[in-house]
């Protein structure tokens, strides 16, 4: 598949290096040379000095051969106009980059479709979903749902009074099949765990199971769940915004803004359940004088991963039990993920999960990113004579670094183990670390 990826920040960039892992045939583009340059780096794409709103450099990429054209600049303008330009020079597919909600609403998409716009994301809109998932959920670090919510991929930090601890896999798999871990994220390392492989206390816990099963994991996992009802936000962002219209209106919540101007703005923007307050979140003095103790979430959603993790860190001394960290700065995820601060939001692997589902092969239906494992999960679907279906999954050798969570067969969803056998047309979970998806696919066809 030939892509132009237009665009060399941190969403066009990281998306570009994911696809040239897989050999697919990548140009990145963009007007500032210096962020083409990727020193010491055996990466195999093509990139091109030039503006995607520009028929001159669009020609010279080759857009008229172009399988995919996706526009990731910062700024959504630019990015709706390089799609319609390239869609009407012959680019099969567009993506854009948007900012703006009203675009993204069903009315809206036969209009962006005759201007050639092919599909669109809102980075900010996905990641105030996120945020709104961990607070619903406040004893989870991920929750996904897979197969049309039929089956749920659940990441759990596993405290030192949970059943689990000291456990070796092969004693949890002799119980009921009501969950199946597929992944324990250790420190800076993820491990996709054999039967010889034990769970300690600290571990990122990674579960498949059903809706019917699911609230059993707080209990096994030594989690309490609780009802956030007061939340505070730090941070006045589009993600902040987004965060409080999403929240249900029974939520008392307090968001603070350290710019004057910007606190008087979202006074019209915020519902009637959201109290601005000019301050910023490190103030502690403020924070204890507004209630911090009395929290049941705090959400640190400003432009600085420093900041917000540290503003995590407070409020967790306040004893805050959920908190959670946009944070953008890829560095600075394990540490967070170390420093125990709770969820954490990285709008870069949101967004590129979501483009990146767009890319494999149709009966790939949905890829979700990791940010805390470095892992896909995938919801692929068995073909008929597929090497998968052929025999049970004991016998069958996986690719390293792939473990299967579960399936759904004529809409009931199961837990898989070694005794079962994959039939055609199954709707199967695959989990897998980096690099490795394409390989696993290969057995599904």
């Amino acid at each position: 598949m030939r892509i132009v990826i237009a665009g060399a920040g941190a969403v066009g960039t990281h998306l570009a290096k994911l696809l040239s892992i897989e050999n697919q045939d990548i140009i990145l583009m963009d007007p500032d040379k210096e962020k083409l340059n990727f020193p010491g780096s055996n990466l195999e794409m093509i990139t091109m000095t030039g503006s995607c709103t520009s028929l001159k450099d669009l020609t010279e990429v080759g857009i008229r051969d172009t399988d995919l054209f996706i526009a990731v600049t910062p700024e959504e303008s630019v990015n709706i106009t390089a799609c319609m330009l390239a869609a009407n020079m012959g680019a099969k597919k567009t993506f854009a980059r948007i900012d703006n909600y009203e675009y993204l609403l069903p009315k809206n998409k036969d209009f962006f479709e005759k201007l050639g716009i092919g599909s669109m994301v809102y980075p900010e809109m996905l990641a105030a979903k996120e945020i709104v998932s961990a607070l619903k959920r406040p004893w989870v670090r991920q929750w996904i749902e897979l197969c049309g919510g039929a089956i749920i991929l659940v990441g759990v930090k596993v405290r030192e009074n949970s059943e689990l601890v000291n456990k070796y896999l092969y004693d949890l798999g002799r119980e009921d099949k009501k969950f199946h871990i597929v992944a324990i994220k250790r420190k800076n390392d993820t491990i996709i765990p054999k039967g010889s492989d034990q769970v300690l206390a600290g571990d990122i816990v990674f579960f498949t199971t059903t809706k019917d099963y699911v609230e059993e994991l707080p209990r096994i996992t030594g989690k309490a769940s609780f009802d956030v009802k007061n939340v505070m936000i730090m941070g006045g962002s589009r993600i902040a915004i987004r965060t409080c219209q999403y929240l249900p209106d029974n939520t008392n919540i307090k968001l603070l803004e350290s710019d004057k101007e910007k606190s008087y703005q979202l006074l019209e923007k915020l519902p009637k359940n959201v109290t601005v307050y000019h301050n910023d979140g490190r103030n502690a003095e403020f924070l204890v004088q507004e209630g911090i103790k009395d929290m049941d979430a705090f959400v640190a959603v400003t432009g600085n991963s420093e900041a917000n993790i540290l503003a995590c860190m407070a409020a967790k001394r306040f004893g805050v039990r959920k908190t959670v960290a946009e944070v953008e700065n890829m560095d600075y995820i394990s540490m967070a993920e170390n420093l125990d601060i709770g969820s954490i939001i990285n709008k870069r692997l949101i967004t590129v999960s979501n483009i990146y589902r767009f890319l494999l092969s149709a009966d790939i239906s949905n890829v979700k990113s990791l940010t805390v494992a470095n892992a896909d999960v995938a919801e692929i679907i068995a073909r008929p004579n597929s090497r998968i279906t052929k025999k049970e999954v004991k016998k069958i050798t996986l690719p390293k670094n792939v473990t299967l969570g579960g399936l759904i067969r004529n809409g009931e969803p199961m837990m898989i183990d070694g005794e079962t056998m994959i039939e055609p047309y199954d709707h199967v979970v695959v989990f897998c670390l980096e690099d490795t998806l394409r390989e696993a696919e290969t057995l599904f066809h």
